[in-house]
């Protein structure tokens, strides 16, 4: 039988939440062909993958980042749907299939994720989002979300978990690459993903060009995702911010750079490196604590 979903994990260092990512897609009730991108891990996930049925492993030989890895898999995949998915996340068996069913139901749905969750259940910031705009982005990073209640339209956070969920599947801005199922119809009709990014923000990119091509982006509320945040980057988080800072960069020169013409785009380049330094003297500050509580 044919698979319906081709499941592309990128994996880079993951340990063994790798294996546990793997087992819940073997539980699913569905036809899944499983593809791991590994971008040279040295931690020896891929051993506990040995075996495995219904597995394709690719191996780079370099870490090549996010966005060329998932071209990687994507190449050699073949489902007529195509589930990014990181190596940290797993859930129960049936949530595929409903993601799915949303997804089968509107012919213009490109792309659905469901709810990003923490292994305590409670919602993580991502999985829905509005488009982090430069102003958006500067009101999350200085904290001006708090005026929202007074001026909801000017201070609007892009993050909307802590908003009701709604009761049926609805239409968003963006989603995380965490955790997302793509129609390969529409991935043909948008393009790969953007290896210009090597990690951070290359999600956001191919949002926003599902929808200038009229694709639809669901957020299916009954489907829960576990998202252990961050554990490829954990030991590296300085080049992880770089990354991502580096990638919003190029995120707004890509989609906003006409809308701040003159003096106003250097200030928003400057506005994000400044944030950039902020976040390395904060994680500077911290190791520097651990290193003397080594000390005492």
């Amino acid at each position: 039988m044919s698979a319906v979903i081709s499941t592309i994990i990128v994996n880079y260092n993951a340990g063994a939440l790798l294996r546990s990512c793997v087992d819940s897609l073997l539980n699913c009730p569905l036809e899944i062909e499983i593809i791991v991108v590994d971008n040279a891990s040295t931690d020896g996930s891929l051993e506990a993958l040995q075996g495995l049925p219904c597995l394709q492993i690719i191996k780079n030989p370099a870490n090549v980042g996010f966005a060329a890895a998932c071209n990687n898999g994507l190449r050699v995949s073949s489902a007529p749907f195509v589930l990014f998915l990181n190596p940290d996340c797993f859930f129960k068996p049936g949530v595929l299939a409903e993601l799915l069913a949303a997804m089968e139901k509107d012919g213009r749905a490109g792309m659905a994720a469901g709810v990003l969750t923490n292994v305590d259940g409670t919602e993580q910031a991502g999985g829905r989002r509005a488009i982090p705009t430069p102003w958006r982005s500067f009101v999350r990073a200085f904290g001006l979300g708090r005026f929202s209640d007074r001026w909801p339209r000017l201070f609007f956070d892009f993050h909307l978990h802590k908003q009701p969920l709604p009761d049926h599947p609805i239409e968003m801005e963006a989603t995380s690459g965490a955790c997302m199922m793509i129609r390969r119809e529409a991935m043909q009709n948008v393009g790969e993903w953007d290896e210009g990014y090597f990690l951070h923000c290359e999600d956001l990119d191919l949002c926003m060009r599902f929808r200038q091509k009229g694709w639809k982006i669901l957020f299916v509320p009954d489907v829960k995702i576990i998202h252990v945040r961050g554990t490829c980057g954990r030991t590296r988080p300085l080049f992880v911010e770089w990354h991502k800072h580096k990638g919003m960069v190029r995120f707004y020169r890509k989609f906003f750079r006409h809308q701040y013409p003159g003096v106003l785009w250097p200030l928003v380049v400057t506005g994000v490196w400044l944030h950039f330094v902020l976040v390395a003297g904060y994680h500077g500050a911290r190791w520097l604590a651990r290193v003397c509580r080594r000390k005492v």
